[in-house]
């Protein structure tokens, strides 16, 4: 009989159960440690997508192509985690999984969470102070330190209810980006599986919390420099929307209703919806 090379639905919703319990007890210094590992990842992702995009999305001619251009690149940050190996807030939402299997208890799940959502706050900043020290964002004439900016300050006027539901929508693919690799057994089936999905929700706009954790900080960083914030101001950008551009406004304006709609949108549009098509009857009485 012939070996076959991927997982079933079913057999991926076993796996990704066996996954939430592994990461559930992994030691809580390693949780954070491989958090840090994630974060940073995004954010070389996040950095990166900027770079590519930048001088599309300042032209409304081209901005549906620099959209396009930043999924390509970003789709890079989920398989540097996936295959390299560290923990990300919201592909673990799917130990929900292992909760709803009673192999897991809900304080495990949030511990983790927790743990592993502050690592990855913690990597993402580095990576975004790493960047702004360096003249990169002098690309293109400021530019790119502009569009950083403005990026950032879009992020953060939002609104709760359009982030919370943008949230739902982006981690309903990273989500399903994480489940799907999950059926493959090789390297180059993993990452083809998470390129889809991620340049996908990058390219219609979604958000997602941890790159959040970059693209902002890039952006509250890249204001401090007088030619970038003149050419954000060329760009569009007013002044008092620079001055809502901080960490408070970071958290309660973007990564909270972000958060919580990626909690939601990986947690049940995923994880309980795949737990009870392929495992729920195993566990009947």
């Amino acid at each position: 009989m012939e070996q076959k090379n991927f997982l079933t639905p079913a057999e991926v919703a076993a796996f990704c159960c066996q996954t939430g319990i592994a990461k559930a007890n992994t030691p809580k210094v390693k949780q954070f440690i491989l958090g840090i590992l994630a974060g940073v990842y995004i954010a070389f992702a996040a950095a990166g997508s900027n770079m590519a995009a930048h001088g599309l999305l300042a032209d409304p001619a081209t901005y549906g192509m620099g959209r396009l251009a930043a999924g390509l690149v970003f789709s890079a940050g989920l398989g540097f985690v996936l295959v390299a190996g560290s923990e990300l807030f919201t592909g673990n939402t799917l130990i929900a999984v292992a909760v709803l299997e009673k192999k897991v208890s809900v304080g495990y799940m949030l511990t983790n969470w927790v743990i592993v959502y502050i690592g990855n706050l913690v990597g993402s900043v580095l990576i975004a102070y790493l960047v702004t020290s360096t003249s990169l964002l002098d690309s293109s004439g400021s530019l790119l330190g502009a569009m950083t900016i403005k990026i950032a300050v879009g992020k953060v006027g939002l609104g709760f209810l359009p982030a919370f539901y943008l949230g739902i929508l982006c981690n309903w693919l990273v989500c399903i980006a994480v489940w799907m690799s999950f059926a493959a057994k090789d390297i180059i089936s993993k990452l083809f599986c998470c390129f889809f999905p991620i340049s996908l929700f990058v390219t219609s706009g979604y958000e997602h919390s941890v790159a959040n954790m970059a693209y902002i900080p890039l952006g509250i960083l890249a204001k401090a420099n007088e030619k970038w914030t003149e050419a954000a101001i060329n760009l569009g950008v007013t002044a008092e929307q620079m001055d809502g551009l901080t960490w408070s406004s970071m958290f309660t304006k973007n990564l909270l209703p972000v958060t919580l709609g990626n909690i939601v949108g990986g947690t049940f549009c995923v994880g309980v919806v795949y737990w009870y098509c392929y495992l729920r009857k195993k566990t009947a009485k």
